[in-house]
């Protein structure tokens, strides 16, 4: 593929993360869809978009007075236990069973978005 249309799944990847919306929902089946690529490194070039986005958007949060710190190692102390935890995991399971399992992920993510549309108010 050529470096142009990996350009354009970025860019397509970048509109709902730029938006707060989850961009890897979205990235990972196009790097693995339309860029033939395989589910560890679209699953590892997201999470390497994420980082700075994620720095960039806890600065502009704290910036406006909106980080909260009070029992913050509660959080991320557990949150970086798990994902170390199942980055190791993912590292020694085939890329087929991860996509099996992103794939299984994105459904269960559509049910719960479409019992929360569903619901009356």
């Amino acid at each position: 593929m050529s470096f142009y249309w990996y350009l354009f799944l970025g860019f397509l990847g970048g509109i709902p993360a730029g938006m707060g919306m989850g961009g890897g929902t979205v990235t990972i089946p196009l790097l693995t869809l339309a860029g033939g690529v395989g589910q560890k490194v679209a699953q590892c070039a997201n999470l390497f978009a994420f980082l700075p986005m994620s720095l960039f958007a806890l600065k502009e949060h704290a910036a406006a007075g909106r980080v909260k710190t009070a029992g913050i190692l509660g959080v991320i102390v557990p949150a970086v236990c798990i994902s170390f935890a199942g980055a190791l995991l993912a590292s020694y399971l085939p890329a087929k069973t991860l996509g099996k399992a992103f794939g299984l992920f994105l459904i269960v993510l559509a049910f719960i978005g479409l019992k929360k549309q569903t619901q009356t108010p």
